[in-house]
């Protein structure tokens, strides 16, 4: 197994990890009105259902990110979210309802599920580089995430703010590594064939200031006022 396959799937697994953190309050959102013998069937229901419909949308994607220069603008997308994740990582989910029937609760899961993983499905369609089995990988990962360890990670990143900064590190190097993995920019590269390797550890750098100096003068503003 090569390096550039064992970060691939690092990659994945911690995409996995820091953006599927919101999928448990959106389940508990949607399950909250079930009676108890009926929340668990939900819950397993819908989270299979919508880790099988994202599967078929990352397939999807990595097919739309050979269009020419998509590629680029995934990972400029993933650098907006990257930022977003450090300065605004509050996402209100109060508007999610809960359904009073089964099925209610099984499409609540799954439409609240694909419209916030959209930023999860580009993550790993770039993270995987076109390897349908890497994409796969990266969403069964997701399940177990998903359903036991959310609330534990959210709980994490709420204890130890520095785990959001490691987050939107691995979403900046993702979006680096989608921005030197444009063909139509290859030509730029081939005299300075350093900037490679040195654009995802630029992106890191970039986004970790970004966020650092947003949040800085967010604290001196609200101090002043």
């Amino acid at each position: 197994m090569d390096l550039e396959l064992i970060t691939s799937i690092l990659l994945i697994i911690g995409i996995d990890i820091i953006l599927g953190g919101d999928n448990a309050i959106v389940i508990a959102l949607a399950c909250r009105n079930l009676p108890e013998t009926k929340r668990n069937k939900a819950i397993v229901l819908g989270t299979v259902l919508a880790v099988f419909i994202r599967i078929v949308v990352t397939i999807a994607a990595v097919f739309l990110l050979k269009i020419p220069f998509l590629q680029f603008a995934g990972g400029v997308f993933l650098l907006l979210l990257a930022y977003k994740l450090l300065v605004d990582h509050n996402e209100d989910t109060s508007r999610i309802k809960g359904g009073i029937t089964l099925f209610a609760a099984i499409k609540t899961i799954v439409i609240a599920d694909l419209i916030m993983g959209i930023d999860n499905v580009i993550a790993i369609a770039g993270a995987a580089h076109g390897n349908f089995y890497l994409v796969v990988l990266g969403l069964c990962v997701s399940i177990p995430i998903i359903i036991w360890g959310s609330k534990v990670i959210l709980y994490l990143m709420e204890k130890f703010p520095v785990l959001i900064y490691f987050g939107a590190s691995i979403l900046a190097y993702t979006a680096g590594k989608m921005i030197v993995n444009e063909e139509r920019l290859h030509y730029l590269y081939e005299n300075y064939q350093p900037l490679l390797t040195m654009i995802p550890f630029l992106s890191i750098c970039l986004i970790l200031f970004a966020g650092l100096l947003t949040n800085r003068i967010k604290s001196y503003s609200g101090v002043k006022n």
